[in-house]
C-alpha cells in the first residue's frame, strides 16, 4: 500500500440539531486527513448538513467548536486513523 492510499478513517460525532440533519445518527466513520476534509465528507454523505458546520469559505462556523481527541481543533488540524472528532454547538447564556 502506498503512502497516498493509506486510510485515515476517523469517527465524527455530532449532537442536537446536527444529529437530526445527519439522519439521526450521532457517529459517522469518515475518511480525511484534516478536520475540514472530514467535515466536507460528512456534508457529502448528508447534504442537508451543508452550510451548518462549514461556512461558504470552508471555515468552521463561529457557534461551533471542533475537538480532535479532546483537544480544540482548527480546519487544518491533522486527523489520524482512529481519532474521535467532536462537533459541539456553543452554549450561550449567563447570569442575570
Amino acid at each position: 500500500m502506498s503512502a497516498t492510499s493509506i486510510s485515515t478513517m476517523a469517527v465524527v460525532r455530532v449532537r442536537g440539531t446536527l444529529r437530526g440533519l445527519a439522519g439521526g445518527q450521532s457517529e459517522h466513520e469518515l475518511d480525511g486527513a484534516t478536520v475540514v476534509a472530514l467535515l466536507r465528507a460528512l456534508e457529502r454523505r448528508h447534504p442537508s448538513m451543508s452550510g451548518w458546520i462549514l461556512d461558504e469559505r470552508g471555515r468552521i462556523r463561529r457557534h461551533l467548536s471542533v475537538f480532535v481527541g479532546g483537544e480544540r481543533a482548527r480546519e487544518s488540524t491533522a486527523v489520524r486513523s482512529g481519532d474521535r472528532v467532536d462537533v459541539v454547538q456553543a452554549i450561550t447564556g449567563g447570569s442575570a
